[in-house]
């Protein structure tokens, strides 16, 4: 059974982004009293939490600053009782090219809420991992106790702040969980992730400029992973341990192009786009989740198929399209 989250004081880090925005939206609904961490901008900008009705806008506190501002994150924590952090940096693509900012955001980051956790005693910290931790499947579907492989630093900068949320649950008993969802899409994703790119290109283009299409991945969509945080956030049992999100069905990347030309009713050309793939020994081929665990623990399991997200985000996509440059050829990365 889901918490009562009624005048709940609640952090959410990260809160910007496209997952974070959407749990945002989904706590303020449910009565919470959300505070959101954003990152500082001199243009005061909000990111995707400025396409919330104003009304839910309006009940939310923002507080602007530095994940890697210890004294921001800790003034930010005060008085809540949840966390969700999910503030990082999550472009593959950009960690290539900056991997020492992507180390220093999600792993100097991480620490500060962690500290700041251990020191103001908060009931419960939810910790977002990622999917990428695992690196291409050893075997299917990928269980918590696969191993992890950091093949490009974002995933590695990932693997070092799940280990060092464990050790603060281990060393300060700090009441954390790492939440781990597979591919996440939705209304309101960036052009950086696959699904909104080529949902962009399908309605706008003659052509579909692409990487690869043979990796293989797990899309959930964004109110079901919504749903698993809220269900963690609220699960005693689950602290200390480390929780995948997935939809347990998944789909190449050349099939997914099929899926959603079909929606559209379009019939167009592939083209590769090597400006688009990934180092080839960075490439992760294949992630495929189990969510066993979810479903035992948490009582989590996906409500949305692919078909109806995807019909769902191309709606979005279609009547939002002076957000995207389906166009542009140079990668702009993944959330």
């Amino acid at each position: 059974m889901l918490k009562n989250w009624e005048d709940v004081p609640v952090l959410i880090t990260g809160a910007g982004g496209f997952i974070a925005s959407h749990l945002a939206e989904r706590l303020v609904r449910e009565g919470a009293r959300v505070r959101a961490f954003v990152h500082y901008n001199s243009r005061g900008d909000w990111g995707l939490l400025n396409d919330l009705p104003p009304d839910l806008l309006a009940e939310i506190e923002v507080v602007a600053g530095d994940l890697r501002d210890s004294e921001a994150v800790r003034a930010a924590m005060r008085g809540v009782e949840t966390v969700f952090h999910l503030g990082a940096l999550i472009s593959i693509p950009y960690s290539y090219r900056n991997p020492r900012e992507v180390v220093e955001t999600n792993l100097m980051g991480t620490l500060n809420v962690l500290l700041a956790a251990r020191d103001l005693k908060p009931q419960s910290v939810v910790h977002t991992s990622s999917s990428e931790v695992y690196g291409t499947a050893q075997y299917t579907p990928i269980d918590e106790q696969h191993p992890v492989r950091g093949q490009s630093p974002y995933s590695a900068s990932k693997i070092g702040a799940d280990q060092i949320a464990q050790s603060f649950y281990l060393s300060y008993n700090v009441p954390v969980v790492i939440l781990r969802p597979f591919n996440t899409y939705g209304p309101r994703q960036s052009g950086r992730a696959v699904i909104p790119t080529i949902i962009a290109q399908a309605l706008t283009s003659d052509e579909l400029r692409l990487g690869a299409l043979e990796p293989i991945r797990d899309f959930t969509f964004v109110t079901d992973t919504v749903e698993g945080f809220l269900q963690t956030g609220c699960c005693p049992e689950a602290v200390g341990q480390e929780i995948n999100i997935g939809n347990g069905a998944c789909i190449s990347i050349g099939d997914l192009v099929g899926k959603v030309l079909k929606l559209v009713g379009r019939n167009l050309p592939i083209t590769s786009d090597p400006q688009r793939h990934r180092p080839e020994q960075s490439e992760v081929w294949h992630l495929h989740a189990s969510y066993a665990k979810a479903a035992e623990l948490i009582g989590w399991r996906p409500a949305v198929s692919l078909d109806q997200g995807l019909k769902l985000t191309i709606e979005w996509v279609r009547s939002n399209l002076a957000r995207y440059l389906p166009n542009q050829t140079a990668p702009r990365g993944g959330d």
